[in-house]
């Protein structure tokens, strides 16, 4: 714990407060930061929590309260003050030997800390999910060392010159290269990728959605394989790296892909809008929104086959052997079933990955995939989740809701945990899932992994500052 508290969980759920228009809870939360909030502490803190959640819940609030007038306050800038405040701070991750950011700083001094586990190497993800909230700041105030300092990460990353796009999961901070061979797209890869495609959306810098596009093709061609029973279509683990035998285990965390997916293919319009676009809508695209749906009816079926409805935090899959073996082109597979008891073949739900946390990912791609589909299933999916969060994960008091210990228990043990995601995202996406189409439209704003809600930003102060090196042999 902090000397003084450092408000995690009301400086995460400010704007969620704001979007819900809780306008008594959101005056107590900002004459809290007005008063209590201050980083001169001597603390110990992760710099990829802090940034996506303490600086994105800051310069969410700084935003929205700019948009939705019914919440603004003359005390509006204690966000952006506080901000500015935190992320100076945050700039002394990045005096590594190779700028790959350390994995915490302490507050008080600004001193990066490498990694008290894993050798000292930083997580993949970690590293590279700074970039939106960098560039913002960067871009609100001017301060080009923002900008420069989160984009030279994404140049490092890229010069070490992985095959097709996918990237192992640990990544030194002295020396800038990879630890590690294993690639996946749960914990520790998993906002790589998501922030490939959202700084193209943020800023419009073509290098993104050039490094997206080959990611995505990367995924289809070496991990994206189908169960035994209903060929469900799930995204795999190479734990030893391209050319080696996959693993039929998908962390819950992988289920913001769908909604990438289809927020790449589209740009955030609908596929009816996008598809009326001169020159833009292909095959290659209509491909891409058919595994977003694919991938999305595996990630519900993470929550419908088990027996309190919710989602545990690591599904493994039955799998065919010659499913799982190296593959070199990406597949064509058969439709996959829609029978729940196919369903509950396929999934193996081991005991210690049983546990719920309150996680929100499934539920985001299900708001990106309602609102650029508009195909009612995905409020169908949602809102079931809902009713199965609301049956068993609420306190009798009805004063909060708690991670559970086993999804497939009733009723399930509960760990008297409430993490601050539950409240910035699992409630948000779910919340926007089932309101107007036109409030907050995907295609004027950009999500944090966070879901804080950033502008794009229509600025031509700062340039990509690096380009890829030659590929050619790819």
């Amino acid at each position: 714990m902090s000397p003084r508290g450092l408000g995690w969980i009301i400086v995460d759920s400010l704007d969620t407060m704001m979007i819900m228009n809780l306008t008594s809870q959101l005056s107590d939360a900002r004459k809290w930061l007005f008063r209590n909030l201050t980083y001169d502490q001597d603390q110990e803190v992760n710099t990829f929590e802090t940034t996506i959640r303490m600086l994105g819940g800051l310069l969410s609030a700084h935003y929205l309260a700019t948009q939705l007038p019914d919440i603004s306050s003359r005390r509006d800038y204690i966000y952006l003050n506080k901000s500015i405040d935190l992320a100076d701070r945050l700039l002394g991750a990045y005096e590594s030997g190779s700028g790959i950011p350390y994995a915490s700083i302490n507050l008080g001094t600004g001193a990066g800390i490498p990694s008290h586990f894993d050798g000292g190497s930083s997580s993949t993800a970690e590293a590279s999910t700074l970039q939106l909230e960098m560039k913002y700041l960067a871009h609100l105030t001017g301060k080009e060392i923002y900008w420069r300092k989160s984009e030279e990460v994404m140049r490092v990353l890229d010069d070490n010159g992985m095959q097709e796009g996918l990237l192992p999961i640990f990544v030194h901070p002295d020396t800038g290269k990879f630890t590690s061979s294993e690639i996946r797209l749960g914990s520790r890869g998993d906002s790589y990728y998501e922030y490939l495609i959202k700084q193209y959306i943020q800023t419009g810098e073509a290098i993104y959605l050039e490094m997206w596009s080959q990611a995505l093709a990367g995924i289809q061609r070496h991990m994206i394989t189908t169960t035994k029973h209903s060929k469900l279509q799930f995204v795999a683990e190479l734990p030893r790296g391209i050319g080696s035998v996959l693993s039929p285990k998908m962390d819950h965390l992988v289920c913001f892909l769908p909604g990438s997916i289809a927020l790449g293919a589209t740009g955030g319009l609908t596929t009816a809008e996008a598809r009326r676009l001169p020159n833009y809508w292909s095959a290659e695209k209509d491909q891409q929104m058919q595994l977003a749906r694919e991938l999305m009816k595996t990630c519900w079926g993470m929550y419908a086959v088990t027996e309190t409805g919710l989602a545990p935090e690591i599904a493994w899959f039955e799998a065919d052997d010659a499913a799982l073996q190296p593959m070199t082109s990406t597949e064509h597979f058969p439709s996959s079933s829609n029978s729940k008891t196919a369903w509950k073949k396929d999934y193996i739900v081991k005991p210690l990955d049983a546990h719920n946390l309150q996680r929100p990912e499934t539920v985001e791609s299900l708001f990106m995939m309602y609102r650029i589909t508009n195909d009612p299933i995905y409020r169908e999916w949602g809102w079931e989740i809902f009713k199965a969060f609301q049956k068993y994960g609420i306190l009798e008091n009805e004063q909060g809701y708690t991670s559970l210990n086993n999804v497939n228990e009733v009723p399930p043990s509960r760990r008297d945990n409430m993490e601050s995601f539950w409240l910035a995202e699992t409630l948000k996406y779910l919340y926007l899932l089932f309101s107007p189409t036109d409030f907050l439209p995907l295609d004027g704003i950009v999500f944090n992994t966070e879901a804080h809600i950033f502008p794009r930003m229509k600025q031509d102060r700062f340039q990509t500052g690096w380009k890829r090196i030659n590929r050619s042999r790819e």
